[in-house]
């Protein structure tokens, strides 16, 4: 009697279920992944002043940013700054500031017999603390205005803070319905993608916002307009688009790369694609952030050298392709 071998186990997911479970399932995901975002929104609306303080670094560090052959001198009086000069050379009414791009004038009171006379001490090379006090400051001119930047940095804040539990309630949901293949697939791509797009958002962070903000306050200048402020609403919506723009950017590999696993695109098609997608990291760049010449440039350079990187490994991923076929043939 011919033993028959069991069949292959199916590189299936989970057990199937109705439509109605596929329906309760998805209801609670729904209440699960608000109930995280709501504990996570309230966590960080108590903590909005150190989110504030958070989005304030990079202007604070605009400061340390020279603007062409601008020569930047802090006036204070005692611990108390009074304004920022800003003169082409060296010189203020003949008072020579030193070869420092940033100087200090400390104004000091002395008392002469019964006479006080105000004196002035130039300090030529004042540390980054002192720098950093000549930066520009964010001020409302609403009285609602405080209240809806609260909510809305605590909704940023919170969804950033309840995204990994998001990402969680999510792959329990989807992933028992895919393959073994698939959800392997998946799993990369998702580590990858989070990899990428905190990459992004820390490259936005700690080397372009800060030169944005400078390209910024430089173009006011050069337009006749000082900024001894920003608009404190406006400012936030400004990084927080930003910064999130910068890191979907980063996105863009993991786009293209699976669509080259799935076979729509090759390494040919890539080449082929590189002169349009000069023009499309253009318009990626105008829609992901502000309306700022500065940041849609900075994220369309960003774009293309993500691009290119693709490119490269889609080639590579065919020539690893090619010689396994090869292998396999020679030893067939």
């Amino acid at each position: 009697m011919a033993e028959f071998s069991p069949e292959p186990p199916e590189d299936e997911g989970g057990p199937v279920k109705s439509f109605l479970d596929h329906l309760e399932d998805f209801r609670w995901l729904i209440i699960k992944c608000g109930a995280a975002l709501f504990v996570s929104l309230v966590v960080c609306l108590y903590a909005v002043p150190q989110i504030v303080a958070i989005l304030k670094w990079p202007l604070a560090h605009a400061a340390l940013v020279r603007a062409n052959s601008e020569h930047r001198t802090l006036v204070q009086f005692g611990s108390n700054t009074l304004t920022t000069l800003r003169s082409a050379d060296n010189q203020i009414a003949g008072l020579d500031l030193g070869t420092n791009w940033f100087t200090v004038l400390k104004l000091e009171p002395v008392l002469v017999g019964s006479n006080l006379l105000l004196t002035v001490h130039v300090e030529k090379n004042p540390d980054t603390d002192t720098k950093l006090q000549g930066s520009t400051d964010l001020i409302y001119l609403d009285p609602s205005a405080p209240f809806f930047s609260s909510m809305l940095l605590a909704f940023y804040g919170g969804l950033l803070l309840s995204s990994p539990f998001i990402f969680f309630f999510v792959a329990q949901f989807i992933l028992p319905a895919l393959k073994i293949r698939e959800k392997k697939y998946v799993l990369r791509s998702a580590f990858v993608g989070v990899g990428l797009f905190l990459a992004g958002v820390t490259f936005c962070y700690f080397f372009v916002l800060a030169r944005a903000l400078k390209f910024a306050e430089w173009w006011a200048i050069w337009m006749g307009v000082k900024v001894p402020d920003w608009r404190a609403e406006t400012y936030f919506g400004f990084v927080t688009k930003f910064l999130i723009g910068m890191g979907l950017g980063f996105e863009l590999p993991v786009v293209i790369l699976a669509l080259v696993k799935i076979g729509v695109l090759d390494y040919r098609k890539l080449v082929a694609l590189r002169r349009y997608m000069i023009v499309i990291n253009l318009v990626l760049g105008a829609l992901l952030t502000t309306p700022e010449v500065f940041t849609q440039v900075v994220m369309a350079v960003v774009l293309q050298i993500l691009f290119e990187i693709s490119v490269w490994i889609a080639w590579y991923w065919e020539r690893r392709d090619r010689k396994r076929a090869l292998q396999a043939g020679n030893s067939a």
